[in-house]
């Protein structure tokens, strides 16, 4: 995808791709058993505002919008994104993250946080801007670790009470204001399981709409400690090898990418 500034939009094109929301979910079509994201021309009886542009992709430009009203219509209908995690093509669920949280950030910024006057869209950059103060006002973005800590051939895998009872995962949590991103892969291990570790590496990142963090992935090192879980946010958490696995994340979440990068080098 191609990314272009927000003021370069023009004039939508019927082809155009129009990734849509009502509340916290997303318009999409049904198309030879496939789900896919509706051109401007499908939707043009639809009444939309918020609309930003997004970029280009595969020669079409990409915009998202707030429909008025959820309408739906035969092959047509909204999904939450989540949902559609692992259906949807993975660069087109990029883009629908990128979309919902622009529009996340539209309905949240409508009023300056310094002097609760009414904000407007900036015309020279993706930006909100208080008609009273001045104070600028830019997409939030809110950084978050996530690390698969190893002990030799294994991995630390926990269950959050977020998830499935049956599901565990990486360790993960928000980055504090102060910190580097290796002291919050530190603190998170510390908090959640009680552990040290060591040798903190980076592997990757993802961002992860919802409604608007970035992963940023490492891998760490068994140093010491005995597993103690915080109880508020952990249900268990335990030392898998390769052959004794529980169920895992999606295929396409960094949590997954990171578990398989520990079984291929046990491999």
């Amino acid at each position: 995808m191609t990314l272009l500034p927000a003021f370069c939009s023009g004039e939508p094109a019927p082809s155009d791709l129009f990734f849509v929301f009502h509340d916290d979910r997303m318009l999409t079509k049904q198309s030879e058993g496939r789900i896919e994201i509706p051109c401007r021309s499908e939707i043009e009886k639809l009444s939309l505002k918020n609309i930003n542009h997004l970029g280009t992709v595969r020669g079409n430009s990409c915009f998202a919008a707030e429909a008025e009203q959820a309408c739906e219509a035969e092959g047509r209908s909204f999904h939450t994104l989540r949902s559609l995690f692992g259906q949807l093509d993975e660069t087109l669920f990029s883009i629908a993250g990128r979309a919902f949280q622009i529009i996340h950030w539209e309905r949240t910024s409508q009023f300056c946080g310094r002097c609760g006057n009414h904000t407007e869209l900036k015309e020279d950059e993706r930006a909100r801007v208080c008609t009273h103060c001045g104070l600028i006002v830019y997409p939030h973005i809110s950084p978050a670790i996530i690390v698969a800590v190893t002990r030799g051939g294994e991995i630390l895998l926990a269950n959050s009470r977020r998830f499935h009872a049956t599901l565990f995962s990486v360790l993960a949590g928000f980055v504090e204001p102060g910190e580097t991103l290796e002291q919050a892969v530190e603190r998170e291990v510390k908090e959640e399981v009680g552990i040290e570790v060591r040798n903190i590496r980076y592997f990757g990142s993802q961002p992860w709409p919802f409604p608007n963090s970035l992963m940023l992935a490492f891998t760490a090192e068994y140093a010491g400690g005995h597993i103690r879980i915080d109880e508020g946010e952990i249900s268990e958490a335990h030392w898998f090898r390769t052959d004794n696995l529980p169920l895992l994340p999606k295929t396409g979440a960094i949590a997954r990418q990171l578990i398989d990068w520990f079984l291929e080098s046990q491999a």
